[in-house]
């Protein structure tokens, strides 16, 4: 069991609870004896009192190159190399100091997955038992009996080396300093490491040090220069964006590669995306790019890297810890342009226009998509699974009836005909178009059959009390679907006070059907935009005081099934998933409750209710401390875990907002990969 990666997927010993037997009497093994594999990382270890080893292994051919499984030192960069692995961007090893002996022992991590699957197979010799595996897990806090168990990592693209303890370890000051002194001792490049510390206690730990150097993760973070936010190849025109457009001004091709200054919080279809300013993997822009399936990549002074290729077709490939752009060949071209040619097409829930109420949360399920929309009938399946330890805001759905009369009183269901027969090929004119149809969506009048429910269904929610505020969010049927998330296409108005100004906000949702970035990317899926109907979600608003993201995932090591990615920021979580600015991030595992810093939030502003309606920003005195509390990780990660059995998927994308201690789940969706 484990977790890795880098800035964003750093190497976490999670602790196993497996059954063991503890043996105190141990002493220092004598050397293995070795048999030869066919392949030397694979070699397996007899040892000399064990019985014989059986036919299979004892058949290995004999000129194949032999080492141990475990050596007392690595003396040479071959050596670290040899019991090391790569991925995503590092290069890693694990060893283990023995309290009693002072031994050091660096293991194959090919052969052995955690340090306790070495300990009770080289070591302790013995079968396990669950009371040995207890008593063996006091080696994870601060008294403790036998064993360190420590991570030596290479971080490939900042060329720096750093040895860490798994983010639950409760390792004291001591224990680092052991652990570094014997590090030095037995790794030729001991004097280039630094400690690590991945959690908040550690952190703690880490300030303490004198005589340690130490890097946190958010100084590697920083001194990356580049980020692989999603692996992949394509081929496509080079295109450098300007910075000082607006980012409303902005059309892209499917077929560009495009070079930004800092990331957008929207884009339509393009073929790859290279930001010379970091985003995260959880933003918007992250997430379309996973789903779409292409490269994606954070690269400093990218401009100045690539400039030769500006306009150029070019081939680009992201991979963990390196990238390539060139010149693209003519084979390359055209093998693209064959794989282009494969659509990925989406299946829309067919909408029942038939259904008018204004059902609330409690009144829905997962069926009533057909009426209501993926948020709110995903919420709707939430509330009646009746799951402990968070809330869901009470709320109700506007059904898709409402924003079909709408249009067909109005005229604007011919219009959206005439552009669905015709549409202009170039990006600027369909965006013009689009621009006043939403126009058109938005100046005429709701219906007064509209506005008489909305009043009635505002008025139970928030109990007649005005000074109560309402998110207004889109739930339409071509979102939070399996194969496409839309994740950031449609529009969320926050803190919305009155009926008035709800039915205003409900009539900009449903113009948001018809958002640029919208339209260009189910027209990528082959979506049948005819097919898309508008539902609405109102739902009270939760004044957060921390919100953001979780993923049931690790973005960057799809093995990984025990860790979840976290963002977070103060106040409302707005800006988290618009990636312009790095948020907290954590990796949580829900089944040991291990919690990971990978970077924290330093933003000096934070957005929150306005009493008049809307949000607006103030200063964050917090900037720079944790934005979660152990607990609070802790009670998302098992929350998520929860919803993963509910949507019976381990592939979960999920918005959440704490308003002091208390969790409220806002959104569940599928995570969507290509």
């Amino acid at each position: 069991m484990r977790s890795r990666g880098h800035a964003w997927s750093i190497v976490v010993c999670v602790a196993c609870v497996a059954c063991g037997t503890k043996s105190d009497d141990r002493a220092a093994p004598p050397p293995p004896v070795v048999v030869a594999a066919a392949d030397a990382r694979h070699a397996a270890v007899v040892d000399a009192a064990a019985p014989p080893v059986d036919a299979a292994v004892a058949v290995i051919p004999e000129t194949a190159p032999a080492r141990r499984l475990w050596t007392p030192r690595l003396a040479t960069e071959d050596e670290f190399l040899a019991y090391s692995k790569e991925l995503g961007g590092e290069r890693f090893a694990k060893f283990v100091i023995d309290l009693k002996s002072d031994a050091v022992y660096y293991f194959d991590v090919d052969v052995y997955k955690v340090h306790k699957d070495f300990i009770f197979q080289e070591l302790y010799k013995k079968p396990r038992t669950r009371a040995a595996n207890r008593i063996f897990d006091q080696n994870y806090g601060s008294q403790k009996t036998d064993f360190m168990m420590c991570y030596l990592i290479h971080h490939l693209n900042q060329d720096a080396w750093t040895f860490a303890f798994w983010d639950g370890d409760l390792a004291t000051a001591d224990h680092v300093r052991h652990a570094y002194r014997r590090m030095k001792q037995t790794f030729y490049n001991g004097d280039k490491v630094k400690f690590r510390p991945d959690s908040n206690y550690q952190e703690g730990v880490a300030r303490t040090l004198k005589d340690v150097p130490v890097v946190f993760n958010d100084q590697l973070y920083q001194a990356q220069t580049f980020q692989s936010f999603n692996n992949g190849s394509a081929v496509g025109t080079l295109r450098f964006v300007p910075p000082d457009v607006p980012e409303s001004e902005l059309t892209f091709d499917p077929a560009e590669i495009v070079v930004i200054r800092t990331p957008l919080s929207d884009i339509t279809p393009v073929a790859g995306i290279i930001s010379e300013t970091f985003s995260t993997p959880l933003a918007h822009v992250s997430l379309r790019a996973k789903g779409w399936g292409i490269p994606n990549i954070g690269l400093k002074q990218a401009r100045d890297k690539l400039a030769a290729l500006d306009g150029k077709q070019v081939y680009f490939e992201a991979r963990d810890a390196d990238y390539v752009v060139r010149l693209a060949t003519a084979a390359e071209i055209a093998e693209f342009a064959a794989r282009k040619a494969t659509t990925h097409r989406v299946v829309l829930p067919i909408a029942d226009l038939s259904v008018t109420a204004m059902a609330t949360l409690e009144q829905m399920r997962g069926k009533d998509v057909v009426a209501y929309g993926t948020k709110a009938s995903a919420l709707g399946e939430i509330v009646a699974a009746k799951l402990t330890g968070f809330d869901v805001p009470p709320g109700f759905g506007v059904p898709f009836a409402y924003y079909a009369a709408h249009l067909k009183a109005h005229g604007i269901d011919a219009q959206i005909a005439r552009l669905l027969a015709a549409p202009p090929k170039d990006p600027a004119a369909r965006k013009q178009q689009l621009e006043a149809l939403r126009k058109a969506i938005v100046s005429a009048a709701p219906s007064d059959e509209l506005r008489a429910k909305v009043e009635q269904a505002l008025g139970e929610l928030t109990h007649h009390d005005p000074s109560i505020g309402v998110f207004v969010r889109s739930s339409t049927n071509a979102e939070d679907l399996a194969t496409f998330s839309g994740a950031g296409l449609y529009d969320t108005l926050p803190n919305v006070k009155g009926s008035d100004a709800v039915v205003a906000a409900i009539l900009q949702v449903w113009a948001s059907v018809w958002n640029f970035a919208a339209f260009e990317n189910r027209a990528r899926y082959a979506i049948d935009h005819a097919r898309v109907y508008g539902g609405v979600l109102v739902q009270i608003g939760v004044n957060g005081t921390a919100a953001g993201v979780l993923v049931t995932v690790h973005p960057t090591d799809p093995t990984d099934e025990l860790n979840y990615t976290v963002n977070a920021k103060s106040g409302l979580g707005i800006r988290v998933v618009d990636g312009k600015k790095v948020p907290e991030s954590l990796l949580v595992s829900w089944y040991n409750h291990g919690i990971r810093v990978l970077s924290r939030s330093a933003e000096d502003t934070k957005l929150v209710f306005d009493d008049t309606g809307g949000v607006h920003e103030v200063a964050n005195p917090d900037a720079g401390k944790p934005v979660l509390t152990n607990r609070m990780a802790i009670v998302l990660a098992d929350t998520a875990r929860q919803l993963t059995h509910v949507f019976k998927s381990n592939k979960l994308d999920i918005e959440w907002v704490f308003a002091g201690d208390r969790l409220n789940i806002v959104q569940s969706r599928p995570y969507v990969t290509d």
